[in-house]
């Protein structure tokens, strides 16, 4: 059953929740905690006072914040202002946030002090206006908490289109480029009513503990605007840590929690060697974001007698796409079955669907397909043909519907569910003196799921790992640096100069320490 009631523009659905929760604590975070009325009434505040800073109908807010009620605040109130969301991960580096906030156009922006000096460097890409969210000792910058506290005056907030674009969520692709997914409130929300709602049972009853990074979008989606839409409370951590998680799911009487499967295989050897089990009030934990191993997903719930469904969604599908259901058979090492309203095909290379069993490309159609690349009209064309979304995952079905991920048409590294463009680590690479040539593959990793290595090809003197690990670390974050390079005399390429991946792959032996 899709739940449709719960899809609903943040106008009304924001008043809705506040006259049914007023008192109750919607999010809370070490900081601070706020109720369903006073989020109501914060958002509504700061909306107005970004119409009054100029923000007009599609413009783009900026919001580089860590994890906190504080970033769920400034993105719901873009929305609701009529704008464009534009989360950005808090530890990017200088020139990932440079290159969305100037790709997006973004005109409004917000963060802390101690990342506003990180703007004088933009150039022409200055945003118009810049929103700090702690005490700010320069008294020209807007804080955020105060215009939380007042709507600005004479301000009447636009109608909230809930089919217009409402959040630029970037992802990397394989040219290296970051590109700007561009979703819409019902999209993301439909999501929850196919899924969260329905699939997994998220209600009024449940506590939940997200350890997600919120700019993505699985966190934007299941983290923010489903506990929204559904009446839930949740605590958001700033960060993940699993003796952290673990104190606070000990203390806090928490339903459910999502993650990804990186942080449920380390949590698990955490309350092992501790000899804790902390989810004593958890009913469930929902892993996406990457594919969860079978071996993974078995000895979690053998340890702690939960159920922990995974599923599998990308960005351009504004999460999930298919889930596995709560109290339901499962297929070992499958990724459950499509969301209920929602089209799957599997493909060959001609767009033949093929038999039960056999190996196709995964395309989708459906309503949460996003609207296309912002701003990249040819990426857009490639990705959608006539309504569905190529997802370049390759995938068998058998003849109940499940699904299994079996591999990927694109190059797409994914570590602890971080999507990587080999090309843009290839690129930084590559500028290090010494380096001939490089090419970059997604190796096979225990916990990680796949890792970054980077093939070599040396003028004369191979660089060390660590020389490597420091050069790109200057302008990529830690979980794009290289786990290993490997000296090459050349890097396998075809007729057309296309990189020939598997071969390196292939050849490639996992060090003893690793």
């Amino acid at each position: 059953m899709i739940r449709t009631d719960l899809i609903a523009p943040l106008a009304e659905l924001l008043p809705r929740q506040a006259a049914a929760y007023p008192d109750k604590v919607a999010f809370d975070d070490r900081h601070r905690a706020i109720t369903y009325a006073a989020l109501a009434a914060e958002v509504a505040a700061l909306a107005s006072q970004y119409r009054a800073m100029g923000l007009e109908p599609g413009g783009a807010v900026g919001v580089w914040l860590p994890n906190s009620v504080d970033w769920i605040v400034s993105v719901l109130a873009a929305i609701r202002a009529g704008g464009i969301a534009v989360p950005i991960a808090y530890d990017a580096r200088q020139d990932e946030m440079a290159y969305r906030v100037a790709d997006a156009g973004v005109g409004i922006f917000i963060t802390r002090s101690e990342k506003a000096g990180a703007l004088a460097d933009l150039g022409g890409a200055v945003p118009d206006v810049t929103i700090l969210a702690d005490d700010d000792p320069n008294a020209e910058r807007p804080d955020l908490r105060a215009l939380c506290a007042e709507a600005a005056v004479g301000i009447t907030l636009p109608p909230d289109d809930i089919d217009a674009t409402s959040m630029i969520v970037y992802t990397s692709g394989t040219t290296g480029k970051p590109k700007g997914v561009m979703l819409t409130t019902r999209s993301m929300l439909w999501v929850n009513a196919a899924c969260w709602a329905s699939v997994v049972g998220l209600g009024p009853d449940d506590r939940v503990l997200s350890p997600l990074p919120l700019f993505h979008s699985y966190a934007l989606n299941f983290s923010v605007l489903s506990i929204i839409a559904t009446g839930a409370s949740e605590y958001v951590m700033e960060r993940f840590s699993p003796r952290e998680a673990m104190d606070l799911l000990e203390q806090g009487n928490f339903t459910i929690m999502p993650g990804v499967p990186t942080m449920f295989h380390y949590l698990m050897l955490a309350a092992k060697e501790e000899g804790r089990n902390p989810f004593h009030s958890v009913r469930r934990c929902v892993s996406a974001g990457a594919i969860m191993p079978a071996s993974l997903n078995d000895a979690f719930e053998d340890s702690f007698g939960i159920e922990l469904l995974d599923g599998y969604g990308i960005t351009e599908t504004s999460t999930m796409v298919t889930m596995n259901w709560a109290n339901a058979a499962r297929v070992p090492g499958s990724c459950g079955l499509p969301l209920p309203g929602l089209a799957v095909r599997l493909v060959d290379s001609d767009d033949n669907d093929v038999p039960f069993g056999d190996e196709g490309e995964l395309i989708v159609r459906g309503p949460n397909v996003m609207q296309g690349y912002y701003g990249k009209p040819e990426a857009t064309e490639a990705a959608l043909k006539a309504g569905w979304y190529r997802t370049g995952d390759l995938a068998r079905s058998d003849a109940s519907g499940y699904l299994t991920i079996t591999g990927r048409l694109k190059e797409l590294i994914i570590r602890g569910g971080q999507n990587i463009a080999p090309a843009e680590v290839e690129d930084t690479v590559q500028k290090l003196a010494g380096v001939r040539d490089c090419a970059v593959v997604g190796i096979p990793h225990e916990t990680l799921g796949e890792v970054p290595v980077a093939f070599v090809v040396p003028e004369a003197e191979m660089p060390t790992l660590q020389a490597v690990k420091d050069f790109c670390a200057r302008t990529l974050s830690n979980y794009k640096l290289p786990h290993d390079v490997v000296a090459v005399s050349e890097i396998p390429r075809t007729g057309s100069g296309k990189i020939m991946r598997f071969r390196l792959r292939d050849g490639y032996t996992q060090p003893e320490n690793a």
